[in-house]
């Protein structure tokens, strides 16, 4: 396809059609149903699904079917599908994926800045959900478009926007299973909720990380007692999970001590890291906002790269038990609960990884404290892309002069998305092309999000070239 077509038809449907119509999506407060549990009365997934089929009915994707799917008992899911052009009917189908649920609010946004009220500064579209992950939708179309528009071919799409991807997708599986004999042989999956290191080049993501949730309570005494006439006589249940917690984490490095959790990194994915390494040096050491003084667990780009994309990690993310320091009494408390996180790498088993976990934290518990551990446990195998295709890396490299002016960069990533390693199960033969146009300070999650709208859009070019590279393979 000729470059200036792409580009002219991006750039005119993302600023007369596109960014209005995300904006009214960020405007609908469509939380994820693990942080809304009436979501089906409130209705608002169910509204940003219409909203965004409402834009779709509206464009010019010749035959497609749009339609909403809801089985009972599950959030919606918007499925766009698009026959192929005439020179690409037997190139299988390009399965494209986004979502529309949202995480919460969160205070503490800027002056000026709301998470539902859409604001554009600088370039820049502020709002909860614009680049996690509204915008996915808007650019897989933008992009069919783009391809028709400049003469171009492209397979059978099949776009699939879900509302549950903030809960860990629970409900796509059945989804997906619903659709199996609509999809097809699924040859090429495009992932549009990830991103990279900076705006200047396409990022692609080739490994994303498992994970394993549990919650465990240690509790010692039958009921509370006075801190002082017990202490001495008997352990405390926060010291006895923090023994327990030594048995899988070394507290001075982070260090991950269970072998279930740890692998070999690939020698051609540490080549992919050591090269992004070079390019962003300072990318993950300068991402996140430490206090004053405050320092990263490494100097090294390339550890820190390591310690996020291929090495188990531990964090603790709740707990109960301790009263507010305001009420807290001289008290050696019955028990005490924490949640544990645990990121994994790409090929670990994670319920292998689940059960090591769990005998290290009931087996020879000292004092003879009884370990409880919660019926919610979520065990989530990560990702590692398939070898890449020829026909791939030479599409990847005339994107890479033609839209960016510089090379692309592949790298993993430290968070998960459920529905790649579902996928990567279920089609093992497709090629998967996994980016987006999140950067490493789009604040997603947190307050402050905002979409970066010129990047999107070459983003939106590199998804139409690489549609067209496929159809022609």
């Amino acid at each position: 396809m000729e470059q200036k077509s792409v580009r002219e038809s991006v750039v005119s449907t993302w600023i007369n059609d596109v960014t209005p119509s995300l904006s009214g999506l960020i405007a609908i407060p469509a939380l994820s149903p693990a942080f809304d549990a009436d979501w089906a009365s409130t209705g608002h997934l169910a509204a940003a699904v219409q909203h965004v089929k409402s834009y779709l009915e509206g464009r010019d994707l010749p035959g497609a079917r749009i339609e909403v799917v809801e089985l009972e008992g599950r959030s919606p899911l918007l499925f766009v599908d698009v026959p192929a052009t005439p020179g690409a009917t037997d190139k299988g189908t390009v399965l494209m994926y986004g979502h529309l649920d949202k995480q919460p609010p969160v205070g503490g946004w800027s002056e000026g800045l709301d998470p539902w009220t859409p604001v554009i500064r600088d370039g820049r579209l502020y709002g909860r959900g614009s680049v996690d992950d509204g915008y996915s939708g808007y650019a897989a179309s933008a992009a069919v478009e783009a391809v028709h528009a400049a003469g171009g071919e492209h397979a059978r799409i099949a776009l699939l926007l879900e509302t549950g991807e903030e809960s860990g997708s629970p409900d796509l599986p059945a989804y997906l299973e619903h659709l199996s004999g609509r999809l097809g042989e699924v040859s090429l999956v495009v992932c549009l909720d990830a991103g990279g290191m900076d705006y200047d080049r396409l990022w692609l993501t080739t490994s994303l990380r498992g994970m394993v949730h549990l919650t465990v309570t240690v509790q010692l005494l039958a009921t509370a007692q006075h801190s002082g006439l017990a202490s001495g006589v008997v352990a405390s249940s926060f010291r006895i999970l923090r023994q327990l917690l030594e048995r899988i984490e070394n507290a001075e490095t982070g260090e991950i001590k269970l072998s279930e959790l740890n692998v070999e990194v690939p020698a051609s994915r540490l080549a992919e890291i050591e090269a992004v390494a070079e390019v962003a040096p300072e990318a993950l050491r300068t991402a996140f906002p430490l206090v004053s003084g405050g320092k990263t667990v490494s100097e090294d780009a390339l550890e820190l790269l390591l310690n996020n994309y291929w090495r188990p990690t531990l964090s603790i993310i709740g707990g109960e038990g301790l009263p507010r320091p305001a009420e807290a009494g001289n008290v050696l408390r019955q028990s005490t609960t924490l949640t544990l996180s645990f990121r994994l790498p790409p090929t670990a088993d994670a319920e292998d990884a689940l059960a090591a976990i769990k005998r290290a934290l009931t087996t020879d518990v000292p004092y003879g404290a009884k370990v409880t551990i919660a019926e919610d446990q979520q065990a989530e195998n990560g990702w590692n892309a398939p070898e890449e295709a020829a026909w791939l890396t030479d599409a990847l490299r005339r994107v890479d002069d033609e839209v960016f002016g510089r090379p692309h960069r592949a790298a993993g990533m430290g968070g998960s998305i459920p529905f790649m390693g579902l996928l990567g199960e279920k089609y093992p033969e497709a090629q998967f092309l996994v980016t987006g146009a999140c950067g490493a300070d789009s604040n997603i999650h947190v307050p402050d999000e905002w979409l970066n709208l010129d990047y999107a859009q070459q983003v939106t070019e590199a998804v139409a070239h690489l549609l067209d590279a496929h159809a022609r393979s």
